[in-house]
């Protein structure tokens, strides 16, 4: 696969400090990245009020948190990036993928009874048939593959992944307070 020249800016920037030129206003997070400006590495993370003077017209991805990693939106990146391969998580009704690589070490799969999926770059715990745990993850693979000669042109339109059969999935098993007697 032909990889865009934003993705490795998207993965290397940082995302969630305040914005220089708005650090005084509410909503002054740099949580935003522009694909248009970023395709020319002319680009950072940058604000909201950075947006609306700045990246007006152009197609920006907003970055959110979530167990203080970097996720953005699926309905966002989809539309420009094929995520096939990569985990997809519900957070707060939002389908999204994590940026880049959320390694867990390698014995905590035997204990927890999952480790039938991993991903094929840093070994995290899978809950379906994913390749990978990120996007960053996905990354190194397509780069080794380009570095071995061995990837070929595919298709660049956006797939979704396999849909879940529950998916509503309860997080664990509720545990309830012992009755008093």
């Amino acid at each position: 696969m032909l990889l865009p020249p934003w993705l490795e800016s998207l993965l290397g920037t940082a995302f969630f400090n305040l914005c220089p030129r708005h650090q005084d206003a509410p909503r002054s997070e740099c949580n935003l990245f522009c694909i248009d400006c970023n395709s020319d590495d002319m680009g950072d993370a940058f604000c909201f009020y950075c947006r609306s003077s700045t990246h007006k017209d152009h197609y920006v991805l907003q970055i959110r948190r979530s167990s203080y990693h970097d996720v953005v939106r699926v309905a966002e990146i989809q539309k420009v990036l094929d995520i096939s391969g990569v985990q997809t998580y519900v957070i707060n009704s939002a389908r999204v993928l994590f940026l880049n690589e959320r390694p867990q070490p390698k014995s905590s799969n035997s204990s927890t009874g999952k480790g039938s999926h991993l991903c094929e770059i840093c070994g995290r715990s899978l809950l379906d048939t994913f390749r990978f745990c990120s996007l960053g993850c996905k990354l190194k693979e397509e780069e080794e593959e380009l570095r071995e000669g061995r990837s070929q042109q595919k298709d660049m339109t956006p797939t979704l992944p396999p849909p879940h059969s529950n998916s509503r999935r309860r997080k664990g098993i509720p545990h309830r307070a012992p009755f008093g007697s």
